[in-house]
């Protein structure tokens, strides 16, 4: 058990010290917070800068440590007795010390001490013991005293004298009083309580006034200080002439006690005196003796008559516990005798101090992330009642993040309880209530503020997790695309975002060539001017950095959608010549109907939607009532028969255009040649083979052998042609064919593919056709949002892409109902082109 009891020699004391602190030691482990405990002896009176030992060195603490960690002493005495030499880690004196003044009369006088460091958070208790040192004399509360004594007084008789008063302690303390000799009178010290001497005057043979009427003596008080110190005061005894008796009390020493919280008026004691003379010499009167200090006069009243002592002031244990009182009765005889008697009043300690709560260590400022456990403030409680009364308990609210570790005496360290988050609590008030053991008992709070610091916990957050960005083709480079935007819960640089654009390729080149960011505020930049033939749609992605340590990220992806415009104009592909820039020559019989198909113009346009749709018109012709020009397949026939008064030579200009905005437009020109004997030759053929020829009959028989052989392969080819369509047709709900020559056809079933955009409304369908070796073909689907139909352009390659992979656009406005391959027109086209490929078939074989 770490205690310390009363009677031990100073080796006793000493080996029970480095008891305790051993117990100290081993309770100090229990906490992070308490790490070493030192204790000095010093004497009062130390110069300033006196070093009172070396602190670093017995706490275990480096020099380098007392800057770095910002090593700071408080002395719970209030003032600021000691500092630390940060160059050596030495305790210094910083104040005069003046043991009387800190401690008044305790025997021990301990001033603790609290070290506190920083980065962690941790307490040292220090204890400073102060020597008391002879510097203080001896004192009588009277210099000089005067007693009245009467003849007749018997001898052994004795009158108490005035104590002396010295403020050291200990040995240091009055240890002894002497009188100056004389014949009649001698001095004995009597011990009260609390080990105070009271000397007192005794008579040691009768007195005779006629020999000495006055008698002077000269009593002295000595400390047992080295040197000793003395005090003196002259004593006057006057002899008077004869009174029998003096009064007597019923008890020399009477013993009462209080509670502090006694109210004006409350009796205290009331002392009993008698004399046993008659008339006046055997009349009592009470008062307080002549050496009564002011503290006893300002605080109790005396009833002269009943000699009752009332109170008239407050108690207050926490000043002083107790009071010895001296009381005088005299009688009113003459000479006038006098009796004493000694009140010695305890106070009675009551609940009636709340206790207090003292910061030892401002809070510091903890991370979000800091551990539980992590120490904020040293919090330190008092209470100025004695026992139960100044027992204090330390609390915090239940589920609290925060909580108290107490250490020792009082002593406690706020440590964190639990997770912190300064995106939902910033600061916190942490109300701490303090409650001590009375009955009842009392109690007051204190608020503690802690501050949360901000680590970089939260990444960045984009407004959308992706974005779709559409932007026309031909724009001004440099033009602003699209600004991201995204958020960080953190606090500082913590929040602090900077945008980048993460590396990835699109038609195998660096997204950076295509597009760059600004840092700052997230806006995406073009770096040239798109083409939507050359590119459709790409994707960017984004990253948002914050600017913690470590840093944190997040990415968001932007699909960028070139949208068409109508920059390119249609291109004829049929006739062939047209294409070429030269005139088209068509020839036809005069004796050609009405719709007679003379030729096709075939244009196709690299724009996609409404931009591709391609409209056929006759504008000029030498006789515009002869031919008409059909507004969407571009087919030339004849309106009406051809008559005999019809020029022989017929031009037509044919404008293609498409329906974007601006319109673009080209134009063909055809000559078509009316001849007459068109089928002359025919006709003298029959002639000539009904004369009888050896020759001509073969030259017949191989003629018919030709058309039979071409007849036969056409039909072969149209049917696997047929075959081949409705197979892809029910595969991939369209039938596409290049047309071409038939000798030149290849590979026929391709495998379709049809690449949808999903994200949102559909926007563009691309049919691309053949496999990674072959030459792929690809269609174009443009759909009227007025009609149920879609109207597919078959198209050759163009100048820029060379056609030979085509996309089919869909119009972006059409609703998925409409969404269909096969319709009406689709199969029309389909069987007139293959019909048209079928007769060119034959006709090439005519021609050959």
């Amino acid at each position: 058990m770490c205690s310390k009891g009363p009677g031990m020699t100073k080796r006793m004391r000493y080996r029970v010290w480095k008891w305790q602190s051993v117990c100290w030691y081993h309770f100090f482990l229990l906490w992070s917070t308490i790490d070493g405990q030192a204790r000095y002896t010093i004497p009062e009176e130390m110069k300033q800068g006196s070093v009172v030992g070396n602190l670093a060195k017995d706490l275990g603490l480096g020099i380098s440590q007392i800057f770095e960690r910002k090593l700071r002493v408080a002395s719970e005495a209030g003032k600021q007795y000691f500092s630390v030499n940060a160059g050596k880690g030495e305790l210094l004196v910083n104040e005069r010390i003046d043991r009387e003044a800190l401690c008044g009369q305790s025997v021990s006088c301990v001033l603790s001490l609290q070290v506190v460091i920083e980065k962690p958070l941790q307490l040292y208790r220090v204890e400073v013991e102060i020597q008391d040192i002879n510097d203080n004399y001896p004192s009588f509360p009277s210099k000089d005293v005067t007693l009245e004594i009467a003849e007749s007084t018997a001898a052994g008789a004795y009158f108490p004298l005035e104590s002396a008063q010295d403020l050291d302690v200990g040995v240091n303390s009055v240890r002894s009083y002497s009188l100056s000799k004389d014949d009649v009178f001698s001095l004995r010290t009597k011990n009260v309580s609390g080990g105070r001497k009271v000397p007192e005057l005794v008579l040691s043979k009768s007195l005779d006034r006629e020999k000495k009427a006055q008698h002077k003596l000269q009593l002295t008080a000595l400390d047992g200080g080295n040197p000793v110190r003395s005090g003196t005061s002259q004593i006057t005894i006057n002899v008077l002439d004869n009174n029998d008796n003096f009064p007597v009390f019923e008890k020399n020493v009477y013993k009462v006690s209080m509670g502090e919280n006694s109210v004006y008026g409350t009796p205290v004691v009331k002392p009993i005196a008698k004399d046993i003379d008659d008339g006046a010499n055997g009349e009592v009167e009470y008062s307080f003796g002549s050496h009564t200090p002011d503290t006893v006069l300002s605080l109790f009243n005396i009833d002269s008559l009943t000699g009752e002592i009332f109170l008239k002031g407050k108690l207050d244990f926490e000043t002083n516990t107790n009071y010895v009182i001296d009381i005088s009765a005299k009688d009113k005889g003459t000479p006038r005798m006098e009796g004493h008697c000694t009140i010695q009043l305890e106070v009675l300690d009551v609940n009636d101090n709340a206790p207090e709560i003292v910061l030892t260590s401002q809070p510091n400022s903890v991370p979000e992330d800091a551990p539980s456990g992590t120490v904020i403030a040293l919090i330190s409680a008092k209470d100025l009642d004695s026992g139960d009364n100044g027992k204090v308990t330390l609390k915090i609210p239940r589920g609290s993040t925060f909580s108290l570790k107490p250490s020792f005496s009082n002593n406690y360290a706020l440590v964190t309880n639990g997770v912190l988050d300064r995106e939902s609590v910033s600061e916190h008030s942490v109300e701490i209530t303090a409650t001590d053991s009375g009955s009842p008992p009392l109690s007051s709070k204190k608020t503690v503020p802690v501050t949360i610091i901000d680590v970089n916990d939260n990444p960045p957050v984009f407004t959308q997790p992706y974005y779709n960005v559409y932007l026309k083709e031909n724009g001004v480079p440099g033009s602003i695309l699209y600004s991201v935007s995204a958020s960080d819960l953190d606090l500082g640089e913590n929040a602090k975002l900077s945008y980048s654009i993460l590396d990835s390729k699109v038609q195998g080149v660096s997204v950076s060539s295509y597009v760059y960011i600004n840092s700052d505020n997230g806006s995406i930049y073009s770096m040239h001017s798109f083409d939507y033939e050359k590119l459709k749609v790409f994707q960017i992605q984004v990253q948002a950095k914050d600017q913690g340590s470590p840093s944190l990220s997040s990415n968001a992806t932007v699909h960028v959608f070139i949208l068409d415009q109508n920059d390119n104009a249609p291109i004829v592909i049929y006739p062939s010549s047209a294409a070429l820039g030269s005139l088209s020559h068509q020839r036809m019989p005069r004796s050609a109907k009405a719709g007679h198909l003379i030729t096709k113009v075939t244009a196709v346009d690299a724009d996609s939607g409404h931009n591709a749709w391609i409209s056929y018109k006759l504008a000029e012709a030498t006789d515009a009532s002869l031919f008409t020009v059909n507004l969407y397949t571009g087919e030339v026939r004849t309106k009406r028969a051809v008559s005999e008064q019809d020029d022989s030579s017929q031009r037509l200009l044919i404008e293609i255009k498409d329906d974007g905005e601006p319109v673009q437009s080209a134009t063909v020109t055809v000559s078509v040649l009316l001849e007459d004997g068109l089928h002359e030759p025919i006709l003298d053929l029959r002639q000539k083979t009904a004369e009888p020829s050896k020759k001509n009959g073969r030259i017949t028989l191989y003629l018919i052998l030709s058309l039979a052989s071409v007849s036969v392969l056409s039909l072969m080819t149209f049917l696997i042609l047929a075959v081949k369509c409705i197979r892809n047709s029910r595969s991939s709900g369209s039938c596409c064919m290049r047309r071409s020559d038939c000798d030149d056809y290849k590979n026929p079933n391709r495998n379709l593919q049809i690449q949808l955009n999903t994200d949102g409304p559909i926007k563009y369908v691309e049919v691309l056709g053949g496999d990674m070796l072959s030459q792929s073909q690809s269609f174009r689907s443009c759909m009227s949002p007025m009609s149920e139909y879609s109207d597919f352009t078959f198209v050759k390659p163009s100048s820029t892409t060379d056609f030979k992979e085509m996309i089919s656009v869909l119009d972006a406005s059409l609703p998925d109902s409409t969404w269909t391959f096969e319709s009406q027109q689709v199969r029309m086209n389909k069987m007139c082109n293959v019909k048209q490929i079928f007769f060119h078939c034959v006709r090439s074989s005519f021609v050959a």
